[in-house]
This record gives C-alpha cells, sequence and structure tokens, in this order.
C-alpha cells in the first residue's frame, strides 16, 4: 500500500538540517528545520504549509528568509513552531527588511509563530498587509504534548536541553485510508476531489450509515452511497504512519527518556549521529548525539527504520564508521535488550 508521506533529508548529512515530507496526495507538505534549503525547488518550498523548527541556531534557521521571499505576494497562511524565544526571533527577522510596498499586494501572507514552552504555547500573527508588524491578538493556550493535530494526523512534541530548549518533533497519522483503484471503476468512480471528502468523513467518524454523495464532473454526476458501504468496497484502512525527528540533543538522563519516548514504534525516525563514541565527551559537552547513541535509542524506541544526518565535519574522510557505529548499536540493543545507558 502506497504511504501518505514520503519523507526525506533536504541536505547531505554534513550540510545543515532539514527534513521535507510532502503529502503523496496533496499539493502540501511539512519542513522539519529550516536550515540552508536551497536544495529544495521553488515548487516544493510552495506546498509547505507548516514549519517545524527545533531551536534557532543558524544552520536550522537560515532558512526562513527563502522561505518568505518565495511566498511573498501569494494568499496563503504559513505556521511555524518553535521553541521559547521563536516569537521574538521571526520579530526580528521581519524587522530586519522594508515593507513600505506590501500594501498593494493583491494577495496575503499571514505567518502564525507558535512558541513552545513546558507548560503553555503562545501563538501570535504577522500580517503582510500590515507590514508584519505583530497581531496584537495574542493567544496563549496549555501545551500537553501536542502541537497541533486535524482530522488525519497530529504533530507532537517534546523539549530537549541543547543549553537552551531544543525541541524533538513526532508526525503521527491517525490511519491510512488506501483507495484501491480497480474497485473504483468496477463501482463506476473515477477519481477525483470528492476522494478527500470521503477520507476526511473516516477520519471524522462520521455515521458509517449516513448518505456519502460522490460528486463527479463539477456535479453533472451525483451518485449517493452508504458510508460503510462504500468504504468496504473501494478502501483498505491499514495503520498510520509515524514519523520522528530528533536534533540537537545531549545524551542525559532526561533527554534519553523523552527521545526514547517520542520516537516509540516509529516507522521511520530521522535522528542526529554528530559525533563518533570515541568523542563521547565532546558530544555530551556540546549537547549532541554520538553515532553509538542515536543507534542505541533507535533500537530502545523500536523504530522500523531510522535515518541519521547533522554529521561534524571532522569526520568527512569517515562518514563510513558513522552509519557502522549505530548499526553496531542498533543491532546490540535490538538482539541483547540491555540497558542504554550501559553500552
Amino acid at each position: 500500500m502506497r504511504p501518505s508521506f514520503n519523507p526525506r533529508l533536504v541536505n547531505e548529512p554534513f550540510d545543515d538540517p532539514g527534513l521535507f515530507v510532502p503529502f503523496l496526495f496533496e499539493k502540501r507538505a511539512f519542513l522539519f528545520d529550516a536550515g540552508d534549503i536551497h536544495a529544495l525547488s521553488s515548487r516544493d518550498i510552495l506546498k509547505i504549509s507548516h514549519v517545524f523548527i527545533t531551536h534557532t541556531h543558524m544552520d536550522h534557521f537560515i532558512g526562513f528568509d527563502r522561505l518568505l521571499r518565495l511566498m511573498l505576494g501569494r494568499d496563503k497562511d504559513l505556521y511555524l513552531y518553535g521553541p521559547e524565544g521563536i516569537i521574538e526571533n521571526v520579530e526580528g527577522k521581519l524587522s530586519a527588511y522594508s515593507w513600505n510596498l506590501v500594501s498593494h499586494y493583491e494577495h496575503s501572507l499571514v505567518l502564525h509563530v507558535n512558541e513552545v514552552r513546558p507548560d503553555v504555547m503562545t501563538t501570535r500573527r504577522f500580517y503582510c498587509k500590515n507590514r508584519f508588524l505583530p497581531d496584537s491578538d495574542t493567544k496563549v493556550r496549555a501545551f500537553d504534548g501536542t502541537l497541533f493535530k486535524e482530522p488525519s494526523l497530529n504533530v507532537c512534541s517534546a523539549i530537549f536541553d541543547h543549553y537552551i530548549p531544543c525541541l524533538g518533533f513526532c508526525l503521527k497519522e491517525r490511519f491510512h485510508v488506501n483507495i484501491i483503484k480497480e474497485k473504483l471503476e468496477t463501482a463506476g468512480l473515477l477519481p477525483g476531489p470528492w476522494l478527500s471528502e470521503f477520507k476526511n468523513a473516516l477520519y471524522e467518524k462520521k455515521d458509517p450509515d449516513s448518505l456519502f454523495t460522490v460528486s463527479l464532473n463539477e456535479n453533472k454526476f451525483k451518485k449517493g452511497f452508504v458510508l460503510k458501504d462504500l468504504a468496504d468496497q473501494i478502501a483498505i484502512i491499514t495503520p498510520g504512519q509515524k514519523i520522528t525527528y530528533i536534533s540537537d540533543a545531549g545524551f542525559t538522563p532526561q533527554n534519553i527518556e523523552k527521545m526514547i519516548e517520542l520516537a516509540r514504534d516509529s516507522d521511520y525516525l530521522f535522528i542526529e549521529a554528530a559525533f563518533l563514541e570515541q568523542d563521547r565527551e565532546l558530544a555530551l559537552e556540546k549537547r549532541h548525539l554520538t553515532a553509538h547513541q542515536a543507534g542505541s535509542i533507535a533500537a530502545a524506541a523500536k523504530v522500523k527504520r531510522y535515518s541519521l544526518f547533522h554529521y561534524s565535519p571532522r569526520y568527512d574522510k569517515t562518514e563510513h564508521l558513522i552509519n557502522e557505529e549505530a548499526r553496531r548499536a542498533f543491532e546490540n540493543v535490538n538482539m541483547k535488550g540491555v540497558d542504554i545507558l550501559s553500552v
């Protein structure tokens, strides 16, 4: 069955961190971290609706300017999530430019910036047509680990120690609705926007016995089905994907517990591996992970697949050692079930 998401790292492991997650059946994407994003096409960048920033060190945040540049003048809402200080950081970037021409734009870009703290999440909006001055209507709500949710998915976060607060993220699809093309043809139906409406009806737990109307050719063709009967005819329901992204967090007991819980049972874990185990003390000093630690966390969280990134340039000639070290640690913890603090 085809998955809903096809995540890929924006850059090579020695370059700036970033994970691009396009939605396969929508013109939409999520971005986790925004370092140098020139490897993404303008077309891909314009699909981005939500950006999740671990922290605002330059290699994780410098791409914000390119995002902003490409989205100016478009009728778009862009949602950003980041740790304590993200609102001030975004406001600082916006104040560095002159916006005397934007009031003439036909369309208005709106930035929704969400700042995560241990107990609360603060949201402030910046309207392009208002020269990106911050909206006075700041919203504050309790934060319970969930950044936002839609009928089909949610994104959760944990706060790690990187000497400053640093967020980790988990994208979880509730379940996946697989449409069987051959069954569509048997039912005399064609693909179209109605399929998204059909999936949303399932995600929103509409009454299975309710009537669902399939509309095609600008409503020239309409046919009614009992929702559960249509689902039985054309769809197979499978478990949803879980994708976790972890970068810039030291191998401390508090961080380890949070990382394992956030990544638990992920289909795909993207995790930094900045150092080799021989430089373990340096990694701890800088609040980064070694490849050995990354592989151990992946195994302890029982992930199905993992990818490493954010390598220190000191290993540019020995990249293979990073991958090998993580693989050995993953297998060791997976097979022996040892405590990762002791490996």
